[in-house]
């Protein structure tokens, strides 16, 4: 599922399609543009789904509460890109550590106060990733989280 208004999310979403198609799995986008968008989404699911990718921006944010509710009501696992998703319902994250980023951020501003160019600074691209589960949404789902998995989180909510 993606805001098919947003560049980035077109993008990131042909980039699902290709890595799904590599692993020989069947995907049926979800495009949205408005909230309004999101109920009839989920209804246009022609089969039953196993999860859902959530591609991330400021409009899912700001609607993450109705497309989750969607989600456990259709009983479907969902993965987004960070772990406030998972914190208010969704079943999994993975993507950059913001706080790692901004840390970073950080020392890009001091290199720059201390009078290094913008300029001559290497663009840099995230290298922490985190990994978070909500075993609370899991047992709503009726999902066993392997244990061999949950050692691999970098936080598992209960």
């Amino acid at each position: 599922m993606g805001n098919v208004g947003n560049r980035e999310a077109v993008l990131e979403m042909g980039n699902v399609e290709a890595a799904a198609r590599t692993l020989s799995l069947e995907i049926a986008p979800l495009e949205i543009r408005r909230a309004e968008d999101i109920a009839p989404a989920f209804e246009a699911l022609k089969a039953p789904a196993d999860a859902l990718y959530v591609v991330q921006d400021g409009f899912v944010t700001a609607n993450r509460t109705r497309i989750i509710t969607l989600t456990l009501s259709a009983r479907l696992p969902t993965i987004f890109e960070t772990r406030e998703h998972v914190q208010a319902g969704a079943l999994m994250s993975y993507g950059p550590s913001f706080s790692d980023l901004f840390r970073r951020a950080a020392e890009y501003v001091d290199k720059i106060l201390h009078g290094t160019k913008p300029g001559d600074i290497p663009v840099e691209q995230p290298t922490k990733f985190e990994f978070v589960v909500n075993l609370t949404t899991a047992k709503a789902l009726g999902i066993t989280i392997p244990e061999t998995l949950l050692a691999r989180a970098d936080e598992v909510i209960e």
